[in-house]
């Protein structure tokens, strides 16, 4: 999956969380607030109630006030006990724990876990204990302070994450410019150059002066044309990939360290793979070049094409220092190097031109202090 692929995917769930959230939050809060309406109802019932039993003085209206009172309660769970433990009543509790004794047993305990029970005084010294819960509303309250807590934190989440990611754009788009002049500058003196060649072609030189002058142009042009090519749409061509990677493997092995022992490993036959024939050759060079200084130019370096039914892999093994495991996915990242010098772009750019254009992986496979490193590239077959 490419960078911007994966920064789609990663906004649309993000902002898909805050909406659910947002409307959870929403539709409890009308919930709340059409509950908190009936309960004042019944607060200015019974006061009516007291009122009137006040006013008469009317032991039927004084009846009827308790009545309105016990009955106004449709949220609370209570349970009524006497001395003895006998259930002398109980509102709101679900009819399973009522007739399972071991669970209404939990159930009182649990209650006395959230409230204290309230102390009935009776006639002869008898007692009865009302235990009680805690509303509907009230257990709902507890996990608004969490859902306001999550929204806020997604909100720093979107707004570190979009001024995250158009940085990242904004450097990409500077690099890409750069790229490109960069390009755009090398022509000019690359136009000249051919055009000297083409004088000295006219004189008495040697021609193996010639050919080597041509070959290192004719470099510089696939250079100028690999930097072109950054930040934008590179066109793909079906290719064998063990041509490609022979081409990009012995320029590299005939320009390097005698002390280094180059191997290649390629299956006999042709694989045929979509790729850009500059860009692709590009990060075979990076791969070798950094396993080139990871080994300080002595060891053993190999190149292997694998096939697969689906896929071909190709690995780049070197003999070199080794990486620690948390470095696997670090080397990857723009700017990072251990080297002294370099910017720290050539694994980047490789993994750019692997995942974004070829639709490819590339990872490193395994590594092991002071023992080598194997980076991997995976491409589906056609």
């Amino acid at each position: 999956m490419s960078f911007f692929s994966h920064n789609r995917i990663s906004k649309v769930f993000m902002l898909s969380a805050l909406f659910i959230i947002l409307g959870l939050l929403l539709w409890n809060t009308t919930l709340f607030f059409e509950r908190l309406k009936d309960v004042e109802r019944d607060k200015m019932k019974i006061w009516a109630q007291s009122q009137k039993s006040i006013t008469t003085e009317n032991k039927n209206d004084y009846l009827e006030l308790n009545l309105l009172i016990i009955t106004s309660n449709n949220k609370i769970p209570i349970v009524n006990l006497n001395t003895d433990g006998t259930v002398n009543m109980h509102r709101n509790i679900s009819k399973k724990i009522i007739e399972d004794p071991k669970l209404f047993k939990k159930y009182i305990a649990s209650l006395k876990l959230v409230n204290d029970p309230i102390v009935i005084p009776l006639p002869n010294n008898n007692k009865q204990y009302l235990y009680y819960g805690d509303s509907s509303i009230l257990n709902k309250l507890k996990y608004y302070p969490i859902a306001i807590f999550l929204i806020v934190l997604l909100l720093i989440g979107m707004v570190y994450f979009f001024f995250n990611t158009s940085k990242i754009s904004e450097q990409n788009k500077l690099w890409a410019g750069m790229a490109k002049e960069t390009a755009h500058q090398l022509g000019t003196p690359l136009s000249s150059l051919v055009g000297w060649i083409e004088i000295l072609k006219s004189e008495n030189i040697d021609p193996s002066y010639i050919h080597e002058i041509t070959k290192d142009i004719t470099r510089l042009n696939m250079i100028t044309e690999r930097f072109s090519k950054i930040g934008s749409k590179p066109s793909l061509t079906l290719m064998n990939v063990i041509g490609e990677t022979e081409d990009a493997f012995e320029y590299l092995k005939a320009r390097s360290s005698k002390l280094i022992q180059f191997k290649l490993e390629v299956p006999d036959s042709s694989i045929l793979v979509k790729l850009n024939k500059e860009l692709y050759g590009w990060t075979i060079e990076n791969l070798v070049k950094n396993a080139i200084d990871a080994m300080k130019g002595k060891g053993d370096l190999t190149v292997k094409v694998i096939e697969e039914k689906q896929h071909v892999k190709i690995q780049v093994i070197d003999t070199g220092m080794g990486l620690s495991k948390f470095l696997f996915k670090r080397v990857f990242e723009p700017g990072y190097t251990t080297k002294t010098r370099g910017w720290g772009l050539g694994l980047s750019l490789a993994r750019r031109i692997i995942v974004d254009y070829h639709k490819g992986n590339i990872k490193v496979a395994q590594s092991e202090k002071d023992k080598g490193t194997t980076f991997q590239i995976t491409l589906k077959k056609c």
